[in-house]
């Protein structure tokens, strides 16, 4: 068993406080949050995807041949760079969290 502790805004605890007591069965209900959470970062991931397949295509570069060169400054900052770059991150970070959940 585990004990959270969370600070919270008093509107926050209420409103959670009725969604814990609508379940009678704890577990289903965190069980509930983390395939939610599993699915959003799925979506995302997704998403993340075809963003990344996108400046792939427009400058003929796989995104982690592209990342390499941005990180050891052989490619300039070009806004498009930031963006792809800032884009395969979020995509590292998502997958990150997706495998500390499944």
């Amino acid at each position: 068993m585990i004990t959270l502790q969370m600070k919270l805004k008093p509107e926050t605890e209420r409103r959670l406080q009725r969604i814990l007591d609508a379940y009678a069965d704890k577990e289903i209900l965190a069980q509930n949050i983390i395939a939610y959470q599993i699915s959003e970062l799925k979506k995302a991931i997704i998403n993340i995807h075809v963003d990344l397949k996108r400046f792939e295509e427009k400058y003929k570069l796989s995104t982690q041949q592209f990342y390499e060169k941005f990180e050891d400054g052989s490619l300039g900052d070009e806004e498009d760079y930031i963006i792809w770059s800032g884009i395969y991150e979020m995509y590292l970070e998502n997958n990150k969290k997706l495998e500390a959940l499944e």
